[in-house]
């Protein structure tokens, strides 16, 4: 396994380019913050973003935790990574993670520095600094569940070689951590259900959507949506169609974990 290291200071702008770093080398795995990540999924690990402070959150990037550390090595296990990208504020921090999981010896150093401009650098800090924002190198979809709650603002990043080469899209994630000192945002239930209802109604076999309530758990929303349908048509597949219509458009629209679409079909109609 090759484990190249990506180095750069905390809020600098590391995982804002792990993808595109990790794409350059040929690298398959990405470990950051406590996650493992392949290509543009969570695999393993849990995030230290969602730790309540500072000091727990160095302990779950640095992989301390035994059940942590047994969660991510069988992960690496099962999936045999050809090569591996390790995020850290030094090099003894990458080294640090690097024992912790039992990974061979670094066979590169990358700093922020050999692939970010300063003047990028300066305003990625600023970034943190200022607007208390984190990034994570995952689609926002990958991270709802642990993140269910917290700002999440997805984030599109275009590059290229040169003018005609095709440009490298990453999509990213912004989140605020729990220990930051920012404070919360709120959807309004009226914007849920205006995106429930105009996404069923272009569905053709939908004909009214009569009703629509949400229930909010710890870990995301279950929206209950009552539906007309058309007679004549058959009932499941048109439900479930529904189904994956509003729950993609919620999820990109919201940036909310979705835990459950419940369709009830209330009568039917004739067109």
């Amino acid at each position: 396994m090759r484990v190249v290291a990506f180095i750069g200071s905390s809020g600098s702008g590391k995982s804002y380019r792990a993808i595109w770093v990790a794409k350059e080398n040929n690298i398959d795995f990405i470990i950051d913050d406590g996650l493992l990540i392949k290509g543009n999924r969570i695999v393993a690990g849990h995030s230290a973003k969602k730790e309540n402070t500072k000091l727990a959150s160095v302990r779950r990037a640095l992989f301390t935790q035994p059940n942590h550390v047994e969660q991510v090595k069988k992960a690496l296990k099962a999936e045999k990574p050809s090569s591996i990208l390790i995020l850290g504020t030094s090099l003894n921090m990458v080294k640090a993670i690097v024992k912790a999981l039992e990974l061979p010896s670094l066979s590169r150093v990358i700093h922020i520095e050999d692939v970010a401009e300063q003047q990028e650098i300066d305003k990625a800090k600023e970034m943190r600094s200022v607007q208390g924002k984190h990034v994570i190198p995952v689609p926002t979809f990958e991270i709802k569940e642990d993140f269910s709650g917290y700002f999440i603002d997805p984030l599109r990043i275009f590059r290229r070689e040169n003018k005609s080469a095709i440009p490298f899209i990453a999509n990213k994630s912004i989140v605020r951590p729990t220990f930051s000192y920012m404070g919360g945002y709120t959807i309004s239930d009226q914007v849920i259900y205006t995106i429930c209802e105009h996404e069923a109604l272009t569905i053709p076999a939908v004909t009214e959507v009569n009703r629509v309530w949400i229930q909010s758990k710890p870990t995301g929303i279950v929206a209950n949506i009552e539906l007309i349908l058309e007679y004549g048509i058959i009932l499941r597949p048109e439900a479930l169609k529904v189904q994956q219509k509003v729950k993609k458009a919620l999820e990109n629209y919201t940036g909310l974990n979705v835990l459950l679409i419940n369709i009830k079909v209330k009568t039917l109609s004739l067109k």
